[in-house]
């Protein structure tokens, strides 16, 4: 297939799984809706925190929700639209990717875009909702947080395919599930909260510091070296999810198992 083909039927693979999981709209607007209300109790938390103790360690309330609006919107993004993502271990384990790989198409383009997962849009809403209250935006700002909220999803969609592709070697996913976890968890807190060695993984084993940390430091503070290193973060946590996901794909095996990825 030439590279327009293959676009297309991975653009016509995207519509039916949004179609899919549109097609019960008042089970769509409830899930979304849940997640909505979970990422208000979460940033609650942390106004009340920040109202008691002014500031900590550069951070205020602010900049904590600029920081939560550029992680509720990437991790929508890829938990939500390429829902699949955190489930390639478990696919790969169940022996569930046979289909998939008689299909003319680049076998992780079809299983990212195959499944949308409805609870996760609420956190994309949430975080594009939160960006309008309290990020200040303007058009030069709502420009730069868009960049920044999909370059922190390119790290993060990077890192999860990549952890979740080692159950290709390992035959198990719960380290795949951990690592996911990890990375949401960790991009919760600024990065410079953190100090030594839990900050330099941070920065590199698990890269959550560019899923929120710095994207939401460039909308509030452009600086060209910073935007650099975010630009090169995401193209080779990219670069790496494809590749531990290409060559674990090489040593997967499975018996008669056809099921829809």
């Amino acid at each position: 297939m030439t590279r327009a083909s293959t676009a297309r039927a991975v653009g016509a693979t995207f519509r039916a799984a949004a179609a899919e999981a549109f097609a019960n709209r008042a089970s769509f607007w409830s899930q979304a809706t849940i997640m909505i209300l979970n990422d208000v109790a979460w940033v609650g938390f942390w106004v009340v925190f920040f109202h008691e103790v002014g500031s900590l360690r550069g951070w205020e309330a602010d900049d904590v929700l600029l920081l939560f609006s550029v992680l509720t919107t990437a991790a929508g993004l890829v938990l939500g639209l390429l829902a699949n993502a955190r489930r390639i271990g478990a696919l790969a384990g169940d022996g569930e990717l046979d289909a998939t790989l008689t299909l003319p198409v680049p076998p992780l383009a079809h299983l990212l875009a195959r499944r949308v997962e409805p609870v996760h849009i609420g956190d994309t809403l949430f975080g594009i909702g939160l960006f309008a209250l309290a990020g200040s935006p303007t058009p030069t700002r709502t420009a730069m947080f868009v960049l920044a909220a999909v370059a922190g999803a390119a790290v993060m969609v990077g890192f999860v395919v990549a952890i979740q592709s080692l159950a290709f070697f390992a035959g198990r996913n719960e380290g795949g599930d951990l690592g996911v976890h990890a990375v949401i968890l960790l991009a919760s807190y600024p990065a410079e909260l953190f100090r030594g060695l839990p900050r330099a993984v941070l920065y590199s084993v698990v890269p959550a510091a560019f899923v929120s940390t710095v994207p939401a430091t460039l909308v509030s503070d452009f600086d060209l070296t910073a935007a650099a290193g975010l630009l090169a973060a995401a193209t080779l946590s990219v670069l790496t999810g494809w590749s531990v996901f290409t060559v674990g794909l090489r040593r997967y095996t499975s018996g008669a198992a056809w099921s829809r990825a």
